[in-house]
Formats: structure tokens, C-alpha cells, sequence
């Protein structure tokens, strides 16, 4: 998945404030769950944003892009799969999956322990494969494979936990609808199927989607075709018309290509600079999205890093869409689930200082380090600040005293404890009116970073 790089040339077509619901919501969990989830095999070289383009796609440690890497000559996964399946078609995947442990009400539960406030599942990734009865192809998951609508059952489960539901739709790559030969360096426009009959397809899967499962959100990727752009009768603006009638606190995401948008998307590291506006950053647990059996626990988020990339993000007024890919099977695999759980031991006492939150003023308090990364790799504390009504939050990954890059005088130190109740110890610190000292509890950093709230003495301390 890699975002639209024309996004600096779309236009808003609609005036609509973006709905609170998301912008307070904080985090979402993302599935991406298909055929590729039967071999489950990638190369695990990095996060998108930090790896080259041509080694990238050779190398693609995304495993949903498994059908498009064994067709790049040369490529280890074209070896793997010569050898480990003899060069068997693609579709073989979709017929053996059956997805016979799936337990979605399990999921649900899952995602709403780990905070998520929003759920959103691949309908139809760039494979072409849809996880429902979709219009005008029998490649679908009711027809074949599964013979189930994941896409319902995980609706459901997720309404029915307290959660929105949002529909992924690979709108600008579908391998199967036409052959442009592999992916191997930059996604061009002769690699996309543009025409008005994939653009009708297209248009109807989103209609039907909307109309099933009325979708909170629509997360659409790699651009849509040019045939839906102009504005005529297979516009793409026509079926956001209709969604917004339907939805009309839906929110739609800035891949659709030139239409409007709703929120920006960063990927990985790739452009995780994002601080104005409505944003999101999505990644996988580990290095790939779709579930990887290659991939160990080096590869993978803990508990407590998938805060600090939490806090990272929500410091910066942004929302995370944190994955999963579960296995053929339909289980979340064990380092996968790990995470979760370690997210949402210190999302049980520790919420307050994420969910419905807004930034926080650089003359009340800074963060360590570069913004937009985890570790720096300067050894500073690593600090991050949210903003709760009139509350002011510093999350700290140390224990013991930390000086804390604050202006004394906007905070009432005597105030100052761990979202559990416990009092902290607080003074000015040595740089005078400028930092304050706290004395983190040892108890306070056993699922991930400390939270250290204090209450705000003036009125300053939110960023617009």
C-alpha cells in the first residue's frame, strides 16, 4: 500500500467539518485478511519510508503484495513459492482458505480491550479478491473459499462491541482485471487499470458496500481510476454524494486520488511528519500488514511500543490505524496478539490520556526528541504530551526523577499523579520556571510509559 503522491492536487468538493467522533476516536485497528494469508510469506527488511523503491518491491516485506512479488523474476518470493508450491496460480490460495477458526464477536472483543474505537477490514485488496458477495465477480469469499461475508460478520461483531466499522477498498490496483505485468519500482499510471468498465466495477463495489454495511468510514488506496474522475457520470463524487447522504457523519481518507477527503494518511515512516488537520498513520504490528509467518519477535511492536507509537502519533493531533493480519485459519497470531494485550493493560488505566484529547501548546511543554519518531537515538527521556479538558498529561518512558520540559507555572504541581490515583512528587526543576521535576513511581511504567497528569493552572495549553 503506498499513499497517492498527487494528494497536493486534490480538491475539496464538499464543505463539511470533519466529525468528532473521529477525530476524538485516536485509534482504529486495521485487518488485512485474504488469500495471501495461506502462504504468509515475506521478506521482513523494514518499514516503508526507509527502504529504497526497486529493493522494495524485489524485496516486499508486505506479504499482501505476495501476488505481485512471485511475479518479479528473480525475486526471493518467486523462489519460495517455486519451491515451496511449485508455481501454483494465485487463486489456489483463495479455494484453501477457510477460515474455520474465525471467531469475529473473539476479534471484536480484542480490538475494544486494546482501545480501538473504530474497526476497519480489507473488502478488496489488490488482489482483486472480495471478502463479500461483491457485484460482477464470483472471485469473493462467499462464492468460494470461506463461503462466508467476512465483511458482515466483522460489522456486526464490531457494532455490536461498542465500535465503528469502516470498509478498505483497493480502488486503483486490481491484479486480476487486467495484466500490466508486475509491480517493480514506482506504481505508474500504465500499471493501473483506468478504463470506464473497471471504473463502473469499481463504483458498484463502493455502492454496494454503503448500502450493506453503511461504512463510518471509507478508506480508499492507491487513487482511483481516471475513467471515475471527470465530473460525468461515472465521477467518483457522485458515489461520495451518495455516501454522505447515507452516512452523513462518515469520513473518507485522501487515496481516492483527485476527489475530496476527509483525513490525510500517512503509511510507516512515509510522510509520518503529519501534524495539521484531520491525519491518520496506519502500520502493521510488524513490518507487513498481511500475517507473515517469517517474521519474528524482532520484527514486531510490544505492548509497550505500540504506545509509545500511539502517543507519538495522538501527541501530534493524529489518529493511529494499527494492524492486524490474521492467519488463513482466522486466528490473531501469537506475537500479534502479545501486542494488543500489552496495549490493553495500559489502556485500562491510562485512556484518559489518549481518547478525546487535543495537542498541547510547545510554550506549556515540549516533547523529547524528533517528533514523528519513536527513539530518536539521541538517549533523551522519551517524553509525549496530551491534553485532557483542563488536565495536561506527560507521558514519560523512565521511572525514578525526570525533568520534564514544562512551564512550572502552568500546572498546579501539587496536583500532579498517575491516572491510577497515585500521587507523584513534583518540584521546579533546575532550569527554573521552564522545567519541573517528577518522581516516577517504579509501578508506573509495568505495561509501557508512565502517565503523569497534572491540573492546568491558566488557560493556555491547547493548540488549535
Amino acid at each position: 500500500m503506498f499513499s497517492d503522491d498527487s494528494r497536493t492536487e486534490l480538491y475539496q468538493r464538499f464543505e463539511r467539518p470533519v466529525p468528532a467522533w473521529f477525530s476524538q476516536a485516536k485509534l482504529g485497528i486495521f485487518i488485512h485478511w485474504g488469500a495471501y494469508s495461506v502462504p504468509a510469506w515475506a521478506e521482513p527488511i523494514g518499514e516503508l519510508g526507509t527502504i529504497e523503491r526497486f529493493t522494495w518491491m524485489k524485496h516486499n516485506p508486505y506479504a499482501e503484495w505476495y501476488y505481485n512479488t512471485i511475479r518479479i523474476e528473480g525475486s526471493p518470493a518467486a523462489e519460495h513459492h517455486r519451491e515451496v508450491f511449485g508455481g501454483a496460480p494465485y487463486d489456489d490460495f483463495l479455494d484453501v482458505w477457510k477460515a474455520e477458526e474465525f471467531d469475529p464477536d473473539e476479534w471484536a472483543a480484542l480490538f475494544a480491550r486494546a482501545g480501538a474505537r473504530y474497526v476497519v477490514p480489507t473488502t478488496k485488496h489488490h488482489d482483486g479478491i472480495c471478502l463479500w458477495e461483491a457485484p460482477g465477480t464470483p472471485r469473493n469469499t462467499v462464492a468460494r473459499g470461506p463461503q462466508r461475508d467476512l465483511v458482515g460478520d466483522l460489522a456486526a461483531a464490531t457494532r455490536r462491541a461498542g465500535m465503528r466499522f469502516g470498509t478498505y477498498y483497493s480502488g486503483g490496483l486490481d491484479w486480476d482485471v487486467a495484466d500490466f505485468g508486475p509491480i517493480v519500482s514506482d506504481i505508474g499510471e500504465d500499471k493501473r487499470p483506468q478504463d470506464e468498465a473497471y471504473t463502473a466495477y469499481a463504483n458498484a463495489h463502493v455502492r454496494d458496500l454503503v448500502e450493506r454495511y453503511a461504512p463510518d468510514v471509507l478508506w480508499g488506496d492507491i487513487n482511483w481510476p481516471d475513467a471515475g474522475k471527470p465530473d460525468g457520470p461515472l465521477s467518483f463524487a457522485h458515489v461520495l454524494d451518495e455516501y454522505y447522504a447515507a452516512v452523513p457523519d462518515g469520513v473518507v481518507n485522501d487515496r481516492f486520488g483527485q476527489t475530496h477527503w476527509d483525513f490525510r494518511t500517512s503509511e510507516y515512516q512515509q510522510g509520518r511528519d503529519l501534524e495539521s488537520g484531520a491525519w491518520e498513520n496506519c502500520r502493521g504490528i510488524g513490518y507487513s500488514f498481511g500475517y507473515n509467518r517469517v517474521e519474528g519477535p524482532e520484527h514486531h511492536l510490544d505492548g509497550p511500543g505500540a504506545v509509545k507509537h500511539l502517543l507519538d502519533v495522538v501527541s501530534r493531533g493524529g489518529n493511529l490505524l494499527l494492524d492486524v493480519g490474521p492467519t488463513a485459519s482466522g486466528q490473531i497470531p501469537e506475537l500479534q496478539r502479545r501486542c494488543l494485550e500489552g496495549l490493553a493493560d495500559w489502556m485500562a488505566v491510562n485512556s484518559a490520556a489518549v481518547h478525546g484529547t487535543t495537542t498541547v501548546d510547545a510554550s506549556v511543554a515540549r516533547p523529547s526528541g524528533h517528533q514523528g519518531h519513536d527513539d530518536d537515538g539521541s538517549g533523551a527521556t522519551w517524553i509525549r504530551w496530551t491534553r485532557s479538558g483542563d488536565a495536561l498529561n506527560a507521558v514519560v518512558d523512565a521511572r525514578g526523577e525526570v525533568e520534564l520540559p514544562l512551564t512550572a507555572s502552568a500546572v498546579d504541581l501539587g496536583s500532579a499523579h498517575l491516572l491510577d490515583g497515585t500521587a507523584v512528587t513534583a518540584r521546579e526543576g533546575s532550569g527554573g520556571a521552564g522545567s519541573v521535576v517528577v518522581d516516577v513511581p517504579a509501578s508506573a511504567t509495568q505495561h509501557g510509559p508512565a502517565v503523569v497528569a497534572f491540573d492546568l493552572t491558566t488557560a493556555r495549553g491547547a493548540r488549535a
